[in-house]
């Protein structure tokens, strides 16, 4: 009988040893917060102008300008530049291998808010 209230017992702490385990799969690139919120934003949109994303963002230029070219960098988001009269124009959609990387992102969150609610 002891026995089996020791195994109850372990069972929660493995659950939670193989959540940890499945956050550190996270794709840190993404999981920081205003650049989930630039993937986000553009999963649901074709594009959004710098000035959009700002906006919808509630964030300063130079804080959105860091983090999307970092996700330009990876490769997740595209940026084409170009003008509006004399007005420069900066333009972002999601690519192909940000929207996999997000839906593998989202598959990640969604496998620990599983194991957190199996305890």
């Amino acid at each position: 009988m002891a026995r089996q209230s020791l195994l109850r017992q372990e069972r929660p702490v493995r659950a939670g040893v193989a959540a940890a385990g499945r956050a550190q799969e996270l794709d840190r690139l993404i999981h920081e917060r205003l650049r989930l919120g630039i993937v986000s934003a553009l999963a649901v949109n074709d594009s959004l102008s710098f000035s959009e994303l700002r906006r919808l963002l509630g964030t300063t230029d130079g804080n959105l300008s860091v983090h999307a070219r970092k996700l330009e960098d990876a490769g997740y988001i595209a940026c084409v530049k170009s003008f509006d009269g004399r007005t420069p124009r900066t333009e972002y959609r999601l690519t192909a291998p940000g929207r996999r990387a997000l839906e593998k992102y989202l598959a990640h969150m969604e496998a620990l808010i599983r194991a957190a609610r199996e305890k």
